[in-house]
């Protein structure tokens, strides 16, 4: 199981880098799809891991099978691009209207394939509407974490967006960490066990991950939560999106590079 060195990663960081933000649209758009719908799948996984042990650590136990997926399948995840196109761009491998571009449709694919799978969770779970959310311990779960991602921090008003922006960017620091480290063995059982090291630690801390709210609120609202659209963008979404990418992009992305990079010289 070959272990690969600090700059070697960071190589392989850039050319990732490089090559995801020269993908096509449609590629970005399939490939954002099939991320935002893996992450629903461990994030249903991890919830009723949690509500049938009634230990909350099981869910981060068991939610980076999506993740592991996700990289292993070579798909697009928006808060992962965030560490690994800017520092390609800033090693001029890629341009910054290419990062926009990456940045963008990749968002969109994330979003859809995220709301589309808590769509049809929602259809399996209640079965078409026949059984109240209220019966069943894990969907009331869900309802409750979609109304404390969003309800909590509207309470306290500026103070709540800072705290959602600050838990984002501690989120994204980790998970773009479990990207990296994919990179450090050549063997997939090696990727798998470094991947699953930080992206445990982000969901067992519950910090916030734009992509996987994208999934669990949506799948609040439809099962009853009391929250509405502007709720999550307002008080969730665009202010975790910008804390996964300062997040992503400074403490993951650009302290790697400037320390083993050409930047390091």
């Amino acid at each position: 199981m070959a272990y690969i060195k600090p700059e070697e990663i960071i190589e392989n960081m850039l050319q990732a880098g490089a090559k995801k933000a020269g993908l096509p649209v449609k590629q970005l758009l399939i490939r954002g799809f099939l991320a935002g719908a893996f992450l629903g799948y461990a994030t249903t996984l991890a919830i009723l891991a949690a509500t049938q042990t009634g230990w909350g650590m099981a869910g981060a136990l068991v939610f980076p099978v999506g993740f592991v997926m996700i990289v292993l399948l070579g798909l697009e995840l928006a808060t992962g691009n965030f560490a690994l196109i800017p520092i390609a761009v800033a090693d001029r491998r890629t341009t910054f209207s290419l990062l926009l571009k990456n940045w963008t449709w990749v968002l969109i694919g994330n979003l859809a394939g995220s709301v589309a799978y808590a769509y049809l969770y929602c259809i399996v779970a209640t079965k078409m509407g026949a059984i109240d959310p209220a019966t069943l311990p894990a969907l009331q779960r869900t309802i409750g974490i979609a109304e404390t991602k969003t309800l909590e921090y509207a309470k306290l008003g500026f103070d709540g967006t800072i705290a959602a922006f600050v838990s984002a960017m501690l989120c994204n620091w980790m998970v773009t960490l479990g990207a990296v480290m994919s990179f450090t063995s050549t063997a997939t059982i090696g990727k798998i066990a470094a991947m699953w090291l930080p992206i445990m630690t982000f969901f067992g801390l519950g910090y916030e991950h734009a992509i996987v709210n994208m999934f669990v609120i949506p799948a609040g609202i439809w099962l009853g939560a009391d929250i509405t659209i502007a709720d999550w963008w307002l008080w969730n979404g665009l202010p975790v999106i910008a804390g996964n990418l300062f997040g992503g992009m400074i403490f993951t992305g650009f302290l790697l590079y400037w320390s083993y990079g050409k930047a390091a010289g």
